[in-house]
Formats: structure tokens, sequence, C-alpha cells
């Protein structure tokens, strides 16, 4: 009886798999492909075989959430037996990418800070050091035949000096059947077929599904897919080949390496689609990770008992009577017992005075809660805060239609506004409790801003962790991380307004998921998900081709996980 084994491959520089099954070609109705595997299945696990084949699929402008939106059908029947991933990135970097740039990514399997292409007319590009994927096979494969064909002309010039075949085509039709006729007259090691209608449609439309042009685009596309496969399914050597196809994206069009940019997800225009496919694999999405999944890990300052940072600058804080502003900052509260109005953090001579003619601001509990006071105006939080978890707080001095206006922010979310009266004074902004009032706090990343930020920007800032690229960093007239682990200064990472911690200050450290957090993710994160620049590394180990250290390959190795029938 026939069993089918899950077998993962381990190898991380030499993928060693060569199957005696096929690659099956496409079907125009909602099926599997045909599957004619042969009953005995030879396992050559030297994988050096002359069947091996690749045909890599480049489909420009392919937004990897609005193809998961369309599910075509071919691309779909693919996923089946693929390594998959609508969550794929161009790359794992941040910044502005372009056409010339994604291509030379793909073709060479090294990222732009080895390969120096940044601009569209490939400028800084030398093949030399970073060869591409035909030469690598023209000097390592002896006879191969490789082909590129394209619809966009700097794709072929530019990349496909070394190929064998190059034929630069006037429209993605022409690029389907010039390839189609390679696959089916002749004999190739590699096929590389570029289409550039998707991002033509984008551009003009908008790359989202809504987008009929768009859509249709992508349904065309989908169609030259199954083409492609029902091209190498009829080839006469079929049954003794063991072909690859890889489908990729090379970026979406639009902004790029702008808002946010520290986090390449949110990066539109590097949300691309990757697929790899063979008939023995067995099918594995490959989905983004959950940002609160990742916990928020690091040191804070304690503020408890007669614990204070007193900011050194004593106009830090001052709001004025013109200029727009944004406050924020992370706390966490590890009193869960309700005390009634002791302060955690103001600027005033006395913080507790929150009723009387002094100028400035206060932030105090209630119970479980808290109230923003600022001169006589109060703002209350009605959910609890004293849960042991980190929060975020946030609040900006607005212009909004004609009334200079304070607004208060909690875990993102507006919980109200006042009009904003001048608190201007001398005194210096601090943290600070006193003694037997009961608070024991953390805090985390002080950050004033020079701009009013809007509620959708409060919001997804005050859970970030700010780092240079992210947007409104230029802003910044101070942040202080508070990640020191000793000593008395809080630093200010964009100016020299420090605060100073008292004598016997406690850092403490933690490592705890909150829903109200994202912390800021890794390389390794981004690249948790098929990249671009991977695709050369499997091309080479599928067809056999050692490589070497010295290539200096940017490229991880995403290895596909087997189903393999045995007798």
């Amino acid at each position: 009886m026939k069993k089918n084994i899950n077998k993962i491959l381990t190898s991380r520089l030499f993928l060693i798999v060569c199957f005696f099954g096929t690659i099956l070609g496409a079907s125009s109705c909602n099926k599997e492909f045909n599957n004619v595997l042969p009953q005995s299945f030879k396992n050559d696990t030297a994988g050096l075989g002359a069947g091996s084949k690749v045909l890599y699929i480049i489909l420009d402008g392919v937004k990897g959430s609005e193809l998961q939106t369309l599910a075509p059908t071919n691309i779909t029947l693919l996923n089946r037996k693929a390594t998959y991933s609508f969550d794929a990135l161009s790359d794992s970097k941040t910044n502005v990418i372009t056409d010339a740039s994604a291509w030379t990514t793909m073709i060479t399997g090294v990222d732009y800070t080895k390969h120096h292409v940044t601009s569209e007319d490939f400028a800084g590009l030398d093949l030399q050091a970073t060869p591409t994927i035909f030469k690598r096979v023209k000097d390592n494969k002896a006879n191969a035949r490789t082909a590129s064909f394209a619809s966009v002309a700097l794709f072929n010039d530019k990349l496909a000096g070394d190929a064998t075949v190059k034929q630069t085509l006037a429209t993605d039709v022409a690029v389907k059947t010039a390839a189609v006729s390679e696959i089916s007259a002749n004999n190739p090691t590699l096929v590389v077929a570029q289409f550039h209608g998707a991002e033509t449609a984008g551009i003009q439309g908008g790359f989202v599904s809504t987008n009929t042009n768009y859509a249709q685009s992508i349904k065309t596309l989908d169609g030259y897919v199954g083409e492609l496969l029902a091209a190498i399914k009829a080839r006469k050597a079929y049954g003794s080949e063991n072909w690859l196809i890889v489908i990729s994206s090379n970026k979406i069009g639009g902004p790029s390496g702008g808002d946010f940019s520290a986090n390449p997800f949110e990066d539109q225009s590097r949300n691309i689609f990757m697929a790899y496919y063979n008939l023995k694999f067995a099918p594995t999405k490959v989905a983004k990770p959950d940002p609160n999944s990742f916990p928020f890990t690091g040191t804070a300052p304690r503020i408890s008992g007669d614990k204070s940072a007193v900011q050194t600058n004593t106009a830090i804080g001052n709001f004025g009577n013109t200029g727009e502003f944004t406050y924020m900052f992370k706390w966490r509260d590890d009193n869960g017992n309700g005390q009634y109005y002791p302060y955690f953090m103001g600027k005033r001579q006395d913080l507790g005075a929150v009723h009387g003619g002094d100028p400035g601001w206060t932030l105090l509990k209630a119970g479980n809660d808290f109230q923003s006071y600022i001169f006589g105006s109060r703002i209350d939080k009605g959910d609890s805060m004293s849960d042991g978890k980190w929060h975020t707080y946030a609040f900006t001095i607005r212009n909004i239609n004609g009334t200079r206006t304070f607004t208060v922010y909690f875990d993102g979310q507006n919980i109200g506004s006042r009009g904003y009266t001048n608190t201007d004074n001398n005194f210096p902004l601090r943290l600070q409790g006193e003694p037997n009032n009961g608070i024991n706090m953390l805090f985390r990343d002080i950050a004033l801003f020079n701009v009013g930020m809007n509620d959708a920007d409060v919001a997804k800032t005050m859970r970030s962790q700010l780092a240079p690229g992210d947007n409104f960093y230029d802003k910044l007239i101070g942040y202080w991380p508070g990640d020191e682990t000793e000593g008395t200064i809080m630093y200010d990472k964009v100016g020299n307004n420090n605060f100073t911690y008292s004598d016997g200050m406690q850092f403490s450290s933690f490592e705890e998921i909150s829903p109200n957090i994202s912390p800021r993710l890794t390389e390794d994160t981004f690249r948790s998900v098929p990249n671009a620049v991977d695709a050369p590394l499997l091309v080479y180990n599928w067809l056999g081709i050692a490589v070497s250290s010295q290539w200096n390959l940017s490229g991880k190795l995403f290895i596909p996980k087997l189903n393999l029938p045995t007798n």
C-alpha cells in the first residue's frame, strides 16, 4: 500500500533532490493538475541528473495581497504543490525600490547593498562582481541552454547578456508565445519570462483588485502561467524531467521606502507573491508573523517612592501660544491597587496642585484609571490601566477649526479633547511620585514631536519603537527611550535634553507580549517569508550547481516540504 511520507530536506547550501516524476500542466477548470507519476518512483538522491530544469516567471507589479483576493485559477492550483507566500517581500530593506533594482536582485541573488542598482537606469550595475543566473549556469553547467524573454528591453539589455537566447517582445502575450515555443521546441535548462502588463495597469488605476484593468491583467497572466505549464507537460521528455517552477513579482508600483519604511511588511511596494512549484512539493503557505506575537523586551526605569527623572531643559514641555505638538510614552503600572490622585508625571511647580491657578500640566491616577490635567481642565480615562501590562499614552496640541485643542489618547484610542490654554512655566518636566503615594511604574519611549498628528498617525506611532527612517522621526524635538541599565542619565537620542535620574534609581528588565505595543522587528523577521533575492539560490541548488561562499549571495534557502510516494 502506498503511503505519503512527508520529508523535509535539511541541506542549507546544496539541495539534493531529483524527482523522476513530472511537473504537470495546467487545466482550465477547477481541478487538480493531472497526476501521471510513474507507479514505481526512483529516488535518485544525487539530484544531478540531466532532467533538472527551471522555469522562472517574473510578474511585475503583482501584489501579493491582491493576488490572494483574486485567487486566479492556475496559480491557485499551482499552490497546491508549492511553497508559496502572499506576504513575500521584494527585499527586507527600507530603501526606495525601482523595477531595475528589483530585477537585478532577482537575477543576481544579491540585494542592492551589493549590486548597487537603485535607479531605473541601472547605474552602478557591475556584473563582474555580481554575475547573473545566466552567467552562473553558463559557467557551471556544460552545454546548458538558457533563455530570457522580456517585455521590457532594459531587462534583457542589462541582465540577460549571458543567456543563450534572449528576445525582447512588444507585449506580454508575445513573451508567453516565445517562452512556450522555447519550451516546446528546444531543450532549455533555464527559461526566464518577464511580464510587465500588471504593473502598467496598476500605475494607471491602482494596484488593487477593485481596479478592473489591474484585476483583468492578473487573470490574463494567470492564463499565461497555465499555458507555460501545459507546454512543459507536453514535452516528449517530460516523464524523465524534473521541473522547478519559480513565480515571483518584482515589486509593486507607487511610493516605496516611505512612511514607516523601517517595517518592510508595511511598505506596500514590497508586498509580492512568490511560489516554488514541483509536483512532489507539499502545499506550504508561508505567512508573515503576527506582530502581536513578538514580546516587548528591554529595561526601564522604575518610578516609585521618592525616585524621579527630571528634565534638564525647562523649556521641554512648554507649548506656547502657537504651533502643534505630539507627546507620547509607554508605561506599565505595577501597583494593581487603586490609588486616588497620586501624580506620576507633569510640568508645574507642584504636580499635585491641579485645581489652582498654578500653570502647567499633570498626569495622575484616579483609582485604577488616570486623569490628564491641563491647567484646570481635565480629561478622564474610564478603563483600567493598573493591570500590570504595558500601555501607551499620548496627547496632541492642534489647531482644529480655529481653536487650539488638547486631545488625549490611550492605547491608540482618542478619549477626549479640550480647548488648550497656555501652560508655560519655568519648572522642569519630570517623572515623579512622592513617598508613600503608591506609584510603582515603568516608563519607556518618551517622545515629543513638533507636529500635531491625526488620530491614525498617533495610534500607529504610539505603539511602535522609533528609529531613524520612521515617519515623523525627523519631527522629534526629543526622544528618550529610557533603555538604560544603570547610571543617572536618561539620554535624549535626538538632542541634548537629557533627564536626570535620582540617586538609587532601579532599572527593571521585562519581556512580555502586549496587545498595545508593536516591538521593532528584526531582519530575521522579514526574512521569515520568501524574499525575491532567494530565488537564484534555490535555482542553483536545483540545477546541481555548488554555491561558493565567495559568491556572497544574499538569499535564504527555503527548503520545500516533500510528499514522496513509496511502495
